[in-house]
């Protein structure tokens, strides 16, 4: 994987998360929170998934940077299996994976920030984005009406194109900042 182009010059320390809608929440909040990354030397990237995680720590290995990120629970064996492949956490560790810069969220970044702005806030977000009539269409399919809101929220923002990101970013910016998700939380005081 070549990343000549993607990392600036001035990035010291570089954030890896799995998608576009990861990438709007953390810069999102960090602007929200008065970090402003880039003159940090702090670059957030989505990896386009998380199996890409072990080229990603390759080629910016190369890049001579400090290494962090945001991954799922169900996800950290990627995790695990990149740090180790290059170096960063050895082999058989068990060093918990915050102490080398990467947390880990719950289900993923996404259920976590709805647990934090809340089920009413979030619906206050859908309803103001003019897609309210489009959440309660798929309350009603019949493989969500026994799921809980806050699996249909977690379905909904994922459901269309660009939407996810679009949540992302407007989930941060609604953010009780008393109320940041603690790997979030974690991962932004580790990268500044």
């Amino acid at each position: 994987m070549n990343l000549a182009g993607v990392i600036t010059a001035s990035t010291r320390t570089a954030v890896l998360v799995e998608g576009e809608s990861d990438r709007a929440a953390v810069e999102t909040l960090a602007a929200r929170l008065g970090l402003p990354l880039a003159d940090l030397g702090v670059q957030v990237l989505a990896m386009g998934g998380i199996t890409n995680i072990g080229h990603h720590l390759v080629a910016l290995g190369e890049q001579d940077v400090r290494l962090g990120g945001l991954y799922d629970a169900a996800e950290e064996r990627f995790v695990v299996n990149g740090l180790d492949r290059v170096g960063l956490r050895p082999f058989g560790s068990t060093t918990p994976l915050s102490d080398v810069g990467f947390f880990r969220c719950d289900r993923d970044l996404e259920d976590e920030l709805i647990r934090a702005v809340g089920i009413d806030g979030f619906l206050a977000l859908i309803a103001a984005e003019g897609e309210l009539r489009s959440f309660e269409r798929l309350q009603g399919q019949p493989a969500q009406r026994e799921r809980t809101t806050t699996q249909q929220l977690h379905r909904f923002i994922g459901s269309k194109g660009g939407r996810k990101e679009r949540y992302g970013r407007r989930l941060a910016q609604a953010l009780p900042l008393d109320r940041v998700p603690a790997p979030l939380d974690a991962l932004l005081r580790w990268a500044t």
